[in-house]
Parts: structure tokens; C-alpha cells; sequence
């Protein structure tokens, strides 16, 4: 049974990896992978890792994106409209809480929009605790 799949976007290749690892270690079957740093191992993002990300994680059931910092954000739509796939959505979320929760729902065999949801609460929750 294919699952919701997870990319994981970081400015720090360190940040984005250490994610997929700490979510990975209680989240098996989940489709997940790290987007982080550039090509050549700096701080920022990559078109082309995004990209690749996204396509290896995508099935019919679609693909959530989460991101550390508002620019990432800009990489993820280009890779979005490079890949040309319908199912794939952005996730306006904390990246590690977000990125815990997406993985718990997607793990459940829960559809697209309702792993989008959960992780979107995510926010909202931790605003109202402020």
C-alpha cells in the first residue's frame, strides 16, 4: 500500500538529513526524504534536490513539502512546476513538528488533504500556546 510521501527542506543538509533520521527511526513505511543545503554542501537550497525529492517519493497518493525558512518556500514551487505532478503540496507548518506529524498521518494510510490538514494544525496549535 502505497503512502502519503514526505520531502523535507533545509537551508542546512545537516538539518534536513537529521529530520528524515529522527522521524525515520519510529515512522517505517513512510516514503521520506531530505532536501537540505546545496549541491556543493553550503547553506541554501536546490532547485535540482527538491526536484529529485519530490520524484522519488511521489505515488498516486501525493507528496507533502515541508520547509525551514520563507525562501525555501520559492525552490519548492519551481521544483512543483518542474516536476509537472498534480499531487504535491506545500505544508505551511513547522518544519520538525509539522515533518513528525505528516509522517505519523501519511503512516495511517490517511489521504492527501487530510495529512496536509493535521500537519497545517500543527501551526495553529502551537500559535494558540504562544
Amino acid at each position: 500500500m502505497s503512502r502519503v510521501g514526505i520531502v523535507f527542506i533545509s537551508h542546512s543538509e545537516k538539518i534536513a538529513m537529521g529530520l528524515k533520521e529522527l522521524v525515520t527511526q519510529v515512522i517505517k513505511d513512510v516514503p521520506i526524504e531530505a532536501a537540505g543545503g546545496t549541491e556543493d554542501g553550503g547553506i541554501g537550497t536546490s532547485l535540482e534536490k527538491i526536484q529529485q525529492a519530490i520524484e522519488k517519493v511521489y505515488s498516486d497518493k501525493g507528496v507533502i513539502v515541508l520547509y525551514d525558512l520563507g525562501s525555501s518556500v520559492m525552490n519548492a514551487e519551481l521544483a512543483i512546476e518542474v516536476t509537472g505532478l498534480e499531487h504535491v503540496k506545500i505544508a505551511d507548518a513547522p518544519l520538525v513538528e509539522g515533518g513528525y506529524v505528516a509522517a505519523v498521518e501519511s503512516g495511517m494510510g490517511k489521504p492527501l488533504d487530510e495529512v496536509l490538514l493535521a500537519v497545517e494544525e500543527v501551526r495553529m496549535k502551537l500559535k494558540r500556546n504562544e
